[in-house]
């Protein structure tokens, strides 16, 4: 901030303009970190380790990409299919997971669209739902992910794409490909069904304190990776963790 000199000040008595200027910061910054604090900790969400309860991290008929009999392990995604980082996620770290923990865990895949930024990842959320109601989710959350540069890249790869008429026959496409009812995943897509449950998960997700995306839990407890890691190797460790329990 730049800062004006007030020749009057000099002929004044009591404190300076630099001394108030800078117990007012200082006031600020107090209530900028309490504010963050009673955010991070307040209005219903989990923070300070506190597990999320399964209840607000799974639902009736879950979307799920991994499962398991004894589901002693339930990692849980919150994504955005736009989410530029949620790409590099599954490219990187859920991905490869599904061959060695097959049977093993349970993964399930939860909606949290920031359409503001993302303006595709709301349709992409549709397709996917409305694939899940013909028992393929996985199938479409795969040609979603598989195919991310081909629907939610602009040209020339520095922004994203933003024509939802484009996207949404893209998805089609999917659907095709993978074997659906076309009649019934574009009635399914367009549903108060599908959008009741993409509002459930949000509604979910804030409860559970996310904010961004992807934000993983693994049984409860929110998981990052640590800085200067391999994010993939400390997923696997950490899942390896909960089985060995």
């Amino acid at each position: 901030m730049s800062k004006t000199s007030n020749p009057l000040a000099a002929g004044r008595k009591g404190p300076s303009t630099n001394v108030i200027l800078t117990v007012v910061v200082a006031l600020v910054g107090v209530l900028v970190i309490g504010g963050v604090l009673l955010f991070a900790g307040g209005g219903g969400s989990f923070g300070g380790g506190q597990a999320v309860p399964a209840q607000t991290l799974q639902r009736e008929n879950p979307n799920q990409v991994l499962q398991s009999e004894d589901q002693k392990v339930q990692v849980t995604e919150f994504l955005d299919y736009q989410c530029p980082s949620c790409a590099q996620y599954y490219q990187q770290v859920t991905s490869p997971i599904e061959d060695q923990y097959q049977g093993k865990i349970d993964f399930t895949v939860r909606n949290f669209p920031l359409t503001q930024a993302h303006p595709l990842a709301m349709p992409a959320a549709q397709a996917a739902e409305a694939a899940g109601m013909q028992g393929k989710f996985k199938e479409m959350y795969h040609q979603i992910f598989d195919n991310y540069q081909q629907w939610a890249v602009a040209p020339g790869g520095q922004s994203v794409q933003q024509d939802p008429a484009r996207a949404t026959a893209t998805f089609e496409q999917y659907a095709q490909q993978i074997g659906l009812d076309m009649a019934k995943f574009r009635q399914d897509r367009d549903s108060d069904q599908v959008s009741q449950r993409i509002e459930q998960d949000m509604s979910d997700g804030q409860q559970a304190g996310v904010s961004g995306t992807p934000t993983i839990f693994v049984n409860g407890e929110k998981w990052e990776p640590s800085g200067g890691g391999d994010p993939a190797q400390q997923f696997k460790e950490r899942i390896d963790q909960e089985l060995a329990k």
